[in-house]
């Protein structure tokens, strides 16, 4: 058997129940009848002399034949969509289609400046989708998606990594916290306090782990939270203190509802990465946003989280935690 007459209309239809593992959701997306889908599938499943699919009570699954054939196909819509984009521009035309992941704490500044891009290509189909960094990673590495915003590029995956703007990380607190108008503080000091924690698999968790461990300090947690909103609801109900980005604090520290502490060592000063698969041949949109990014979001950034002091920002050393 071969699949040398597999037609590019199967693969998309074996693509779309592959993603969704569901012949229904895949038929509402396409915008066919569930026979219609499940036929092209036998005929591809024909074709490749193999299951593609099986089923486990109500829910099918990838074989392996169809995980090998989902990874291929995915392949061959970016070199179609790459091609497409390409003759797009040698015509002159702004078009094309991003699917672009962002770590939850980008979600706090990423928007207006893509809202910005979109502006000048108005051509564009973005879509976008917001999880914490272990699940965008995840997406990344199942070429599901074209570029990924977040905070620190994996270690062992084969990216490329662009960093386009300064990303502190800051300590806050209620304003009537006890150490509120504490000065350089000691880190040991600050171990003592009762800590609100982002769930595994979240950048800023990993990030207050390594702080702790690389100063041999145990952390007290009083509470796993799921959202940076809530983390700032349960801080300033007076119910700890927590490790956050400064992007994502700026309304509240500006407004005075929460205060950074002025802890040594701190503000713990990162970047914000753009990151690809290395093997990945992006389009002439994904590779403008990149550029876009580089140019604008550094500059975009400058003001935000205003209220933290600037002296520390200026003397705190960039750590690689």
């Amino acid at each position: 058997m071969t699949l040398k007459y597999a037609t590019l209309r199967q693969l998309k239809i074996f693509e779309t129940v592959a993603r969704n593992l569901s012949f229904s959701r895949a038929a509402a997306e396409l915008h066919l009848t569930q026979p219609a889908v499940s036929m092209q599938v036998k005929q591809l499943e024909g074709q490749a002399g193999l299951p593609l699919f099986e089923q486990i009570g109500k829910k099918i699954h990838l074989t392996e034949a169809g995980q090998e054939l989902y990874r291929r196909s995915l392949s061959v819509s970016d070199e179609l969509r790459a091609a497409e984009e390409a003759l797009n521009s040698l015509r002159g035309l702004k078009q094309g289609r991003l699917h672009i992941a962002l770590v939850s704490t980008a979600t706090y500044f990423a928007p207006p400046l893509l809202a910005r891009f979109m502006k000048a290509h108005p051509g564009v189909t973005l879509k976008l989708s917001i999880n914490n960094r272990e699940t965008v990673l995840a997406q990344l590495a199942a070429n599901e998606i074209d570029l990924a915003v977040t905070g620190r590029p994996p270690e062992h995956m084969d990216i490329l990594a662009e960093a386009f703007a300064p990303h502190p990380h800051v300590v806050i607190a209620h304003p009537k916290h006890a150490l509120a108008q504490g000065r350089r503080i000691p880190l040991k000091r600050v171990a003592e306090e009762t800590f609100l924690m982002r769930e595994t698999g979240s950048g800023t968790r990993g990030l207050l782990e390594r702080l702790f461990a690389s100063h041999h300090l145990t952390l007290n947690v009083s509470m796993e939270v799921a959202s940076n909103e809530s983390i700032k609801q349960a801080v300033m109900a007076e119910m700890g203190i927590a490790l956050l980005s400064l992007h994502t604090v700026g309304l509240e520290l500006a407004t005075g509802r929460l205060v950074t502490l002025d802890v040594e060592g701190l503000p713990i000063l990162r970047n914000w990465y753009v990151i690809h698969l290395a093997q990945k041949r992006l389009s002439p949109i994904a590779l403008a946003l990149k550029e876009f990014l580089r140019e604008q979001a550094g500059p975009f950034l400058a003001g935000w989280g205003h209220a933290a002091p600037a002296r520390r920002l200026k003397r705190a050393a960039s750590q690689t935690l």
